[in-house]
């Protein structure tokens, strides 16, 4: 090693110019310290939370799951939530968090309406609906609450987005956001959920219609048809 160094320190001309020793060490040892385990980590999830299960089975075992931690390589976002330190957390990376725990989750209600930005709501919990006869997790951080909707509409308008730090999480469109906030005005508050409806069909491009179609297969559609008559006339 002393040797392979002198020969490329001499080369390099370092002999005629201030230099560093322990600089040249560090950076010659941080390269050979370079982990594989988090390089795949980073390839496999590209900085977005990841359940342990998964990074299990994308070839990173549990035991050295857990040296990373203790090294400060992982950190924990949640509980059986990993991610990588350099990702940093967006302003919802809570909703990431919460989608990375419950896969087959989707954001709903309080929270689906602030990402749409359909209420000046800050909600103090992550609201998550899963569908009946699936497993209902208790999250505590963050702070979440488990809606359980009908199986059978469950899909219905789930789409994929990202957080401000590009980090994917399942959520209800606008307009099925709307509609459940609605029919689950008691969850919601009704105040919140008409001034939803309000900005919404304010917004250039809204459709009114779409939001009578989502209703009578999720509920709630005479309700709803209401409110935008008097918000229409």
């Amino acid at each position: 090693m002393y040797n392979a160094v002198h020969w490329q320190t001499r080369q390099k001309g370092y002999w005629n110019k201030p230099f560093t020793w322990s600089l040249l060490m560090c950076r010659l040892c941080s390269m050979a310290e370079r982990n594989p385990a988090t390089t795949l980590l980073h390839d496999r999830f590209d900085g977005r939370p990841f359940r342990v299960s998964e990074a299990v089975k994308a070839g990173v075992s549990r035991s050295t799951l857990y040296r990373l931690r203790e090294r400060g390589e992982l950190t924990a976002a949640g509980r059986g939530v990993l991610q990588l330190p350099e990702a940093g957390m967006g302003m919802l990376s809570g909703l990431a968090v919460v989608s990375a725990r419950v896969p087959e989750g989707t954001i709903c209600l309080n929270s689906a309406l602030a990402y749409w930005e359909l209420t000046d709501e800050i909600p103090a919990r992550v609201h998550l609906a899963v569908p009946r006869g699936a497993h209902r997790p208790i999250i505590e951080q963050p702070t979440t609450i488990i809606h359980v909707f009908n199986a059978a509409t469950f899909r219905l308008e789930r789409q994929q987005a990202r957080t401000d730090a590009d980090e994917p999480f399942w959520i209800y469109s606008a307009e099925r956001s709307i509609v459940d906030a609605m029919r689950m005005s008691r969850w919601v508050g009704r105040d919140v959920a008409l001034h939803a409806l309000g900005r919404y069909t304010s917004r250039p491009g809204s459709r009114p219609a779409r939001l009578v179609d989502l209703a009578r297969p999720l509920g709630g559609s005479a309700q709803l048809q209401t409110a935008l008559e008097v918000l229409l006339s």
